[in-house]
């Protein structure tokens, strides 16, 4: 009996780099409700009072990033001084600059359409190189690993409380860890639970570890995962007063980890927030997450991991691989075949086929981009799971 033990986090909201994420979206959608075909590349960082967006964007929309960060802030719930942070009062720099004219060419006319191909789907190169991975499993309901799942579950329980008083005491950031024992690649049981959550100095410990327990915990984990072996680490340092940008500074894009599968599946490297969807970073991202998706839904493989990858101003990828890891119904070829038959992986295929010029981007900002059924993102969809059954003969 193969036996391993797997652990994925995750972070609120009031976190800062989940600050700064969902700072680069703000400002990502609202440049799309005036422009859908902006080039946007926005980055943020924060640190005590302080604010700075930066990037470069090419638009015609007319926008007020200041305000914009501030409300974003506010609405995550730090607005007063003593909460070490407040979107009212502190500093915003911007440093903006348009979209470079070398990369501008290569994405708005891909090399097949500059040798001659006339189909409408070259008209847009990818935004860069890179490899991109998608994955899903059959652990969950959505199709994602389990540990990843329930982390993000409880970080979203943890600013819910918050936010509508059952523990009037927490401030913004949190984070949250599962570890999840396997037994033959099936999970079993969740070995250990963390929970660290910015509070109001006033707050005894031993208060604050029983209410986590009672409202975040136990409304989340199922009964039946949790044993007399399982191990709760409630605020173990004993003490978080100090958190969000005072505590540790922030930055766009460094919770990629925590955006995807908890490193339960492989990772390119790239961002998401704060890009437009011509970033294969992004698009495809989503996209390789709607193959294996559709993949495992369709019951050809219980677990499934597809590689994408990209060469600058080309528009179609340059490899595609897909992983089933012994879990296949048939052969990784055969399903391979299918991916490149009945998906067109091209960017502004996958624009059109995923929606993807709308201002939909700021709920992605926390508590993962995949797995977000709440959000009926087209990603998430698994409308093609019969065309696979079909073509695989299922």
């Amino acid at each position: 009996m193969k036996k391993y033990f797997f652990t994925s986090e995750s972070v609120t909201e009031g976190h800062p780099d989940k600050i700064c994420d969902q700072i680069s979206d703000s400002v990502l959608d609202e440049i799309l409700k005036q422009d859908p075909m902006a080039r946007v590349a926005c980055e943020v960082s924060c640190t005590t009072g302080l604010i700075v967006v930066m990037g470069e964007i090419t638009t015609t929309a007319q926008i007020d990033i200041q305000k914009i960060a501030r409300d974003t802030v506010l609405e995550i719930g730090y607005d007063r001084a003593k909460y070490g942070f407040d979107g009212n009062t502190c500093g915003v720099l911007t440093a903006l600059d348009k979209q470079s004219p070398d990369i501008s060419m290569g994405v708005s006319s891909a090399l097949e359409q500059k040798n001659g191909e006339d189909d409408e789907k070259f008209s847009t190169g990818a935004g860069d190189q890179g490899i991109i991975f998608g994955f899903a499993c059959d652990e969950t309901k959505e199709l994602m690993p389990l540990p990843i799942s329930l982390a993000h579950k409880l970080a979203k329980q943890l600013t819910l409380v918050r936010k509508n008083g059952t523990l009037p005491y927490l401030r913004p950031d949190g984070k949250t860890q599962v570890t999840v024992e396997y037994e033959n690649d099936i999970p079993k049981r969740v070995d250990a639970i963390v929970v660290s959550s910015q509070h109001a100095p006033e707050i005894e410990m031993e208060q604050l570890r029983k209410d986590i327990v009672e409202f975040v915990v136990k409304p989340i984990v199922p009964s039946g995962m949790i044993d007399e072996n399982t191990k709760f680490f409630i605020n173990p340092t004993g003490r978080f007063v100090i958190g969000g940008p005072q505590g540790d500074s922030g930055l766009t894009g460094r919770k990629i980890i925590v955006d995807t599968y908890g490193g339960y599946s492989r990772h390119g490297g790239g961002a998401f927030s704060g890009k437009d969807p011509t970033k294969v970073d992004r698009s495809a991202a989503y996209f390789a997450r709607y193959i294996a998706k559709n993949i495992v839904a369709s019951g050809a493989a219980k677990k499934c991991e597809v590689q994408l990858a990209y060469a600058i101003g080309v528009a179609k990828p340059v490899s595609v691989l897909v992983e089933t890891f012994g879990t296949g119904a048939v052969s990784e070829d055969k399903i391979a075949q299918a991916v490149n038959e009945l998906f067109d992986m091209r960017p502004a295929a996958i624009i059109e086929t995923l929606d993807l010029r709308k201002p939909i981007y700021k709920p992605v900002a926390s508590y993962g981009h995949m797995g977000r059924e709440d959000l009926d993102v087209n990603w998430e969809k698994t409308d093609r799971k019969d065309d696979i059954k079909k073509y695989l003969g299922l």
